[in-house]
């Protein structure tokens, strides 16, 4: 049995439409999306071993933001704005490296401790006395939960991360995602839709059977979907029978050994735990993943991911383990094309809206969420662009 038990019974008289086209290609919408569905939301920055030694450190550039993920001295991983105090001078230019014991502004030199603090300026007669705390790295809330350090670039109405994801937390636990390394950098990839477009086709499973032929002959007779509930979602499926006509799910499944790890129900499940508003930790027996997506602007969207493997590994679970990245990146380039299609008809006279299946409420939840956060996201007809902020407050009131 599954340990995760949600009520996911669908209402025989809710509205089929979704998010009207306009959402898609409204740069005023945009920007009200960027403060208040990404910097207000938790977001995965990274994993704990992707800042393995006291100086490693990891960026993240995403809505206008530059994060900066970064291990102290004391073995404490922070979370700052990538700003040097003095100019506004990117502190680190690489995605992720190490530094000794200090940070050195590229600009004009001046330096920071590992946790954040000024050690010094450069030519120090030439300003008035620095406190080393006032003029420390800006802080971001930051957040470690099953291994994965999770940053918040304002205050928002979502709980502690913990609090959150509780829901989640036994089932997920059986994997233990803290002690998995990485079995790759964090890749990052643009696509030009917009990026409810990826989420959209994330957030149902009804276009397996049609779209996704190797997760098909895997589990699609098994698969199932769960609409968001309080920003949560998951999606939940174990191999069929007879999985193996492909051969990459062929030799997966005769490959795999069993994760004796983990309990008999899960050890040939493939499970996707999703967040509100735009990211997923996915298992399979062999790996923990977390992929996400951020707007670039209306009509690009950067996606960003990383997978992570068990310390030990046999050379069974090694094949396994490729043979199911295999797997995962053909389902993303699938993915990715029918996003394309999906987000064209955005702009076109023709579009007359969405009609979801019952197999689809989870993007009609999705979007229901979406509307409580922004308001102005109800109206059929797009505001002027000049007034859609105004309009969005309006109605918040």
């Amino acid at each position: 049995m599954n340990e995760v038990v949600r009520d996911i019974s669908v209402p025989n008289d809710w509205d089929r439409s979704g998010l009207p086209g306009w959402c898609y290609h409204s740069p005023a919408l945009l920007e009200l999306e960027k403060q208040h569905v990404f910097r207000e939301h938790w977001q995965i920055a990274c994993h704990v071993s992707d800042l393995p030694d006291p100086g490693s450190y990891v960026t993240m550039d995403v809505i206008g933001e530059r994060a900066l993920l970064l291990r102290g001295q004391d073995g404490e991983i922070r979370a700052f704005h990538n700003i040097c105090r003095h100019r506004g001078s990117r502190l680190v230019a690489d995605d992720r490296g190490a530094c000794r014991n200090a940070l050195v502004c590229p600009f004009h030199g001046w330096v920071y401790n590992l946790d954040g603090t000024l050690r010094g300026a450069a030519r120090p007669r030439s300003f008035p006395p620095l406190d080393k705390t006032e003029f420390a790295l800006t802080s971001l809330e930051c957040e470690i939960w099953q291994g994965f350090v999770f940053i918040r670039f304002a205050p928002g109405p979502q709980p502690s991360v913990a609090a959150l994801m509780q829901p989640f937390e036994q089932e997920l636990s059986h994997y233990r995602a803290a002690e998995m390394v990485p079995a790759g950098a964090i890749w990052t990839q643009e696509t030009p839709v917009n990026w409810k477009s990826v989420r959209d086709v994330d957030n149902e499973g009804y276009h397996v059977a049609m779209a996704h032929p190797a997760l098909q002959d895997l589990y699609g007779s098994t698969y199932y979907d769960e609409p968001f509930v309080n920003g949560l979602c998951r999606s939940f499926a174990t191999y069929n029978p007879h999985a193996g006509r492909r051969w990459s799910v062929g030799k997966y499944v005769k490959i795999a050994p069993d994760n004796t790890r983990l309990p008999e129900h899960l050890r040939k499940a493939w499970i996707y735990f999703g967040l509100f508003p735009n990211a997923v930790i996915a298992v399979t027996p062999e790996t923990v993943q977390f992929y996400q997506e951020f707007p670039v602007d209306v009509g690009r969207t950067m996606l960003r991911g990383a997978v992570y493997r068990y310390r030990e590994e046999s050379r069974e679970q090694r094949a396994a383990r490729y043979l199911a990245l295999r797997i995962d990146r053909d389902t993303q380039a699938e993915d990715v094309q029918l996003t394309i299609w999906s987000n064209e008809a955005m702009t076109s006279n023709a579009f007359a809206g969405f009609y979801l299946s019952d197999l689809e409420y989870g993007v009609r939840t999705h979007h229901d969420h979406l509307r409580r956060v922004l308001p102005v996201m109800t109206l059929s007809e797009a505001p002027e662009e000049k007034d859609l902020a105004a309009a969005d407050a309006a109605m918040r009131r």
